[in-house]
């Protein structure tokens, strides 16, 4: 209860005062993208069970000559780009902040396919809410390999407090404005997680 009242106290006047910048970002991404300025995927929330994410959309839907889409890094927009070393393209998450599907700080909300890939220790990321940052965002972010993000995801889940959403809250602003941890070598974000099991 405590950290839902949080996370309304912070997401309802943030998405109030940023209202301005995401309309700014709505009239770019209509001209950059097109139609369909939103991204929406099911993603597993609290225990694992599926929520649908808003973001905003930073890459086009361009394909090959099989009709498969090109890699990430041949559809990331400059737009995009920009949107997601910014983290502006995490906006329109306040929306699942107040509907209850995410909190402000939790582990990020991965793929569907990976639930059955993690050990049972991984997954008790799944413990509490996912967030729009997280200890490991503020730790490493995608520079960091996912058996450490995994690890980090656990220990906030075995230590979380108010105090510490707020220093991960601080520091994620840091981590915005130095744009650290942004993507790993070679990748537009991060390579898909294999799974651990085998370790």
């Amino acid at each position: 209860m405590k950290k839902r009242l949080f996370d309304l106290v912070l997401a309802i006047p943030a998405l109030v005062i940023l209202a301005p910048v995401t309309m700014v970002l709505i009239l770019l991404l209509r001209i950059s993208v097109g139609k369909g300025v939103f991204f929406y995927q099911n993603r597993p929330g609290l225990h694992g069970k599926p929520f649908r994410i808003y973001k905003f959309r930073t890459m086009t839907n361009d394909c090959d000559i099989d009709d498969c889409l090109l890699p990430d890094s041949e559809r990331l927009t400059k737009l995009g780009s920009f949107l997601r070393t910014t983290s502006l393209d995490e906006l329109p998450e306040l929306f699942n902040v107040i509907k209850g599907d995410m909190s402000i700080v939790g582990p990020r909300p991965l793929l569907m396919q990976y639930l059955d890939r993690y050990t049972p220790e991984q997954a008790r990321r799944h413990e509490v809410k996912p967030g729009i940052t997280g200890w490991a965002q503020v730790n490493g972010r995608n520079a960091i390999s996912w058996e450490d993000k995994f690890k980090l995801d656990v220990w906030y889940v075995d230590n979380w407090s108010v105090w510490l959403d707020v220093k991960i809250i601080a520091m994620t602003v840091w981590k915005i404005l130095k744009r650290e941890g942004i993507n790993q070598p070679g990748h537009a974000t991060m390579e898909k997680f294999k799974g651990s099991r085998g370790l």
